[in-house]
């Protein structure tokens, strides 16, 4: 394995953007190419002429409530109050569903970031004579609702030129389109400090046009004028906003409300329209989120010791899980077993269940292969949804252990390592170099290195639960800190080869480089 210089660094992650189509936002795609956006928009218009109440219709997931908050300030932007309803995960269940139907009675209905799958819904609506604009970015389904208008990439007849963007994008396309259409004085780049939460959480591609709207979009969140970032800007205290940021702070904050309790709480954080209002709750959101935390943790331990190792996936199940945190579970057995994961929660006879990924399979077309059993599923490639009778779980775990009778190397992307790193040669350069390179995330993974041949010095177990392992090594003479996160068990070898990141770690204004393991090997 090569060793990794910076020359060679630099080289590596600047080959990876050197064919960007959409390297300036002054090139970015326009909203035309998207099949019916200007027949949503020409319908928008009439609404705001002959002033019909508008509803707009989220999800309670960190993409569906920016998307909430992107297109209701656009519509108060422009002097329109629109209605708003974002389900509750545990009232209500997902997206536009009959129960969501059933509170309203007149004017146009908005989804953002979902009603691909809402079928039932939008024949209930057409029934109540109510025109319905789908706005929405998961996979078509064979079924697909009947709608006024349907905005979503994924449409095979749909021209937009990148499939992979998040629900957010969708509905900021949408607010650029009605822009246009009645020369509103709205300035769009405003929403890239949200736009930039939202891929992120959403897990989308950190390439192409996703690259540059992050990219942009963490400067943004700095200089946001948005009361919201105003609060975490002065929580965080960073000089600079990176992917990380945003993945492991800001967006599991936002996520806890619709996960623990109700997503508006979220959503009137980031729609606060003064500081006060947007620390109340930022401080409700911070509770909230260490109790998914705990939470998480408990359900974790369940679910691993219900893990059989030989099963081609993670699927297990149990009464009263929190439907909140399980995704977030599934995500964790996914990586920590490397396969897929599905993890169900029973309650009054029906499993809801989230299924994780990071493989080369496509788990919605997986799922597709079990809908006999279902009661209904929805998602994408890395992640979906999916509820069926718990009297059904073991019929569905032996077809999907059968459908997944592939090779490990489908199961599971392993790291692309760029090779061998000398410790002693990161520096601060080395780390701007990283630095330079950010947003990181799929498909543009932050650089990862091996270390060999490291002696263990000491270890530590840190954190509230201590399930978090500091080790002290020496590689060749030179003698460094690495951290591996949610690591219980000790290391009983004297020498490890490890692969690591490496990030900035600024404490104090100093800066140093923060070693973290990825994997022990």
């Amino acid at each position: 394995m090569s060793k990794v210089t910076k020359t060679s660094l630099y080289e590596l992650l600047a080959a990876r953007h050197k064919d960007n189509p959409y390297s300036r936002l002054a090139n970015l795609p326009q909203p035309d190419s998207f099949k019916d956006i200007k027949k949503a928009t020409s319908r928008i218009k009439e609404a705001l002429l002959n002033n019909e109440t508008i509803t707009i219709v989220g999800d309670y997931d960190v993409d569906g409530v920016v998307s909430t908050t992107i297109i209701v300030d656009f519509f108060q932007k422009i002097g329109k109050k629109v209605n708003h309803i974002i389900p509750n995960r545990f009232e209500h269940g997902y997206g536009l569903s009959p129960k969501i139907v059933d509170m309203i009675d007149e004017g146009l209905v908005i989804t953002v970031d979902n009603g691909i799958s809402a079928c039932h819904a939008a024949e209930l609506l057409k029934q109540k004579n109510i025109d319905l604009i789908i706005t929405d970015h998961h996979t078509v389904g064979e079924n697909i609702p009947e709608a006024f208008a349907i905005i979503n990439p994924k449409q095979e007849d749909c021209n937009f030129p990148f499939k992979e963007i998040c629900g957010a994008q969708v509905a900021w396309y949408l607010c650029a389109s009605i822009k246009k259409e009645i020369n509103a004085d709205v300035n769009l780049q405003e929403f890239f400090d949200l736009l930039c939460v939202a891929i992120i959480a959403d897990i989308m591609p950190m390439t192409s046009l996703n690259y540059t709207m992050v990219k942009y979009g963490l400067k943004k969140i700095k200089a946001s004028k948005r009361p919201a970032f105003i609060k975490l800007n002065e929580m965080m205290s960073k000089e600079i906003f990176v992917s990380d940021d945003i993945g492991f702070t800001i967006a599991p904050k936002i996520n806890s409300a619709g996960r623990m309790e109700d997503a508006s709480i979220a959503l009137n954080f980031l729609l606060s329209s003064n500081e006060y209002e947007a620390n109340d709750a930022l401080q409700l959101l911070e509770e909230l989120n260490c109790f998914r935390k705990n939470l998480q943790e408990e359900i974790s331990q369940k679910a691993t010791n219900a893990t059989n190792p030989e099963d081609n996936a993670v699927i297990v199940w149990g009464e009263d899980w929190h439907e909140g945190v399980i995704g977030i579970v599934a995500s964790k057995l996914s990586n920590s077993f490397k396969k897929p994961a599905f993890i169900f929660s029973i309650k009054n006879g029906i499993a809801k269940g989230s299924a994780r990924a990071n493989a080369n399979i496509n788990l919605h077309t997986i799922i597709s292969e079990t809908s006999d059993l279902l009661l209904g599923f929805g998602g994408h490639k890395n992640a979906a949804g999916l509820s069926l009778e718990a009297k059904n779980l073991e019929k569905f775990k032996k077809r999907i252990n059968e459908l997944l009778n592939i090779s490990q190397e489908e199961l599971h992307i392993e790291h692309d390592i760029l090779g061998e790193l000398d410790v002693s040669s990161v520096d601060i350069e080395f780390l701007e170099i990283i630095e330079r390179f950010e947003p990181y995330g799929l498909k543009n993974y932050r650089p990862i290195f091996k270390v060999s041949n490291s002696q263990i010095i000491k270890y530590d177990f840190f954190g509230k639960d201590k399930n978090h392992l500091k080790l002290t090594l020496n590689n060749n003479g030179y003698l460094f800190e690495a951290i591996k996160f949610y690591q219980e068990e000790p290391i009983n070898e004297n020498f490890i080869d490890i692969i690591i990141t490496v990030n900035k770690n600024e404490f104090r204004g100093k800066v140093n480089p923060q070693f973290l393991i990825q994997e022990i090997l």
